[in-house]
């Protein structure tokens, strides 16, 4: 969501974000791969270049972020609760991570909520139009 927003380079050190994110936890789910799937083909950009392989330490690509706006930064964020959030299991790695990255790019809870609220009215407009769909 929102991450053709983002600059090449932005682009590029998010997808290892996500990677990581995806791989915290051991093998990556069919959905997590789904999701990431989905995202790539967002980032028109630099679908076609990525390999699926970080090109840096996740404390690298997270001091990268650092130095980006807040903009950017919330983009980031946002699209990384998203894949957390999309295979409906709890996971304290990713819980972990989250907050460390919440703690990094300076994001307030207050601001916390408010993404993680965009993300479920995401779901629920989806699942509202599958059901229309179907009916």
């Amino acid at each position: 969501m929102f991450l053709s927003y983002l600059n090449k380079k932005e682009m590029l050190k998010f997808l290892d974000l996500a990677v990581y994110m995806v791989d915290i936890d051991g093998e990556p789910t069919d959905v997590e791969k789904k999701v990431l799937n989905k995202m790539i083909a967002e980032l028109d950009q630099v679908k076609d270049e990525y390999t699926f392989r970080k090109t840096d330490t996740i404390e690298n690509t997270i001091n990268f972020f650092i130095n980006c706006n807040q903009v950017v930064k919330n983009i980031v964020y946002l699209n990384l609760v998203t894949i957390s959030m999309e295979d409906d299991l709890y996971n304290t790695s990713e819980l972990l991570f989250l907050q460390k990255v919440q703690e990094e790019f300076e994001i307030s809870n207050e601001k916390r909520r408010e993404l993680i609220s965009l993300v479920y009215a995401q779901r629920d407009l989806r699942e509202k139009g599958i059901r229309i769909i179907k009916n």
